[in-house]
């Protein structure tokens, strides 16, 4: 079955660097546009960045335009997140999300609806 795995998180000081993965199993990675999410405490997930299946389409929250690069590595079955420039505020739990359908890449990247599977979350703690 579909299965996505996040890994790379943990604690980090405020300016410091982490860079998150998503191991992808039980499906064509390659063949599907994936998401990152993410979730602070006392609110609701919000969309971070997005990547089109063939890789040559991304988009970024503005919160995280310029500081944030997402990629993929199809033969490893990985979507990756790397994060710098990190502020308190990129406090949350990440998660990644596969595309609902294949072969297609979509202009509500930023809607949770247009994702089918998602994986458990990895914490990112940033502190002053």
């Amino acid at each position: 079955q579909v299965q996505l795995v996040e890994s790379g998180g943990g604690l980090v000081q405020a300016g410091g660097s982490l860079r998150l993965s998503c191991t992808a199993s039980g499906f064509a990675l390659s063949s599907y546009s994936m998401g990152w999410f993410r979730q602070a405490p006392g609110k609701e997930r919000e969309f971070v960045a997005y990547i089109a299946w063939h890789g040559g389409v991304k988009f970024y929250a503005d919160s995280v335009k310029g500081r944030f690069a997402i990629s993929r590595d199809n033969a490893k079955n990985t979507v990756s997140l790397q994060m710098n420039s990190l502020k308190q505020e990129d406090t949350a739990v990440y998660y990644c999300a596969r595309d609902l359908r294949a072969g297609r890449y979509t202009n509500a990247y930023y809607r949770q609806t247009e994702f089918a599977s998602w994986g458990q979350g990895t914490q990112v703690t940033v502190s002053s």
